[in-house]
């Protein structure tokens, strides 16, 4: 199956390098390379690819705007958005999760990251990379003294997967480290998200981030 991507960034030579590395995929098409956010909005509302890469700062609509736009809360059939930022954007990527996006990645992250970054997404894995994952998660998120509330509290294992998750690690990662099945640790992932309301892993991590779960 082609993966098809919208790629929206006002920066000529950033949308021409994306689109040239992922064109060479085998398994990935450009189906549109738009230099501000309405203009992204409009296209991916008509296209509906697989996945929207979003810059953060963009004429018309930010990124954050869009990111509301294509996937926030209420939005029928959202489309899965990764922002593309450097670190001196850090409340703005930090709103883009908390507005649906599922991923982030940074613009000198290199071409095996940026198709990781892809095909995670189209997957429907919020976490791109651990170590990327993890870091902009430590920077970004101001831990708290005592636990964000939440209506049903979680249990001691379900906090060791929220713990290894906020981490970076993947499912099988999580698994092997607590010696149970890929099965019970999905099962787990679905009970989490239910209890505090997110809709995917990275808004698990910032969960845990921000609630002092893990510092």
């Amino acid at each position: 199956m082609t993966i098809r991507v919208l790629i929206a960034d006002d920066q000529q030579l950033v949308r021409t390098g994306f689109q040239m590395i992922l064109d060479a995929q085998p398994d990935m098409e450009v189906v549109a390379a738009v230099a501000d956010g309405a203009e992204a909005v409009s296209e991916a509302r008509r296209l509906r690819p697989d996945v929207c890469l979003l810059d953060i700062r963009m004429p018309k609509l930010d990124g954050l705007e869009v990111t509301r736009a294509l996937a926030g809360p209420g939005v029928e059939n959202p489309l899965r958005v990764v922002i593309v930022t450097t670190f001196d954007l850090d409340e703005y990527v930090y709103g883009a999760l908390r507005s649906g996006a599922t991923g982030f990645l940074l613009k000198d992250s290199g071409p095996t990251l940026l198709i990781e970054a892809v095909r995670a997404a189209a997957a429907g894995d919020a976490l791109v990379s651990p170590s990327v994952t993890v870091r902009l998660l430590q920077h970004l998120a101001a831990p708290r003294r005592t636990m964000l509330p939440v209506n049903d509290p979680l249990t001691d294992r379900e906090l060791d997967v929220v713990r290894l998750v906020a981490k970076g690690r993947t499912n099988q990662e999580v698994a092997a480290e607590l010696f149970v099945s890929l099965s019970t640790v999905k099962t787990h992932l679905g009970s989490i998200m239910a209890k505090l309301g997110v809709r995917n892993r990275v808004e698990i991590a910032a969960w845990a981030w921000e609630s002092g779960v893990v510092s």
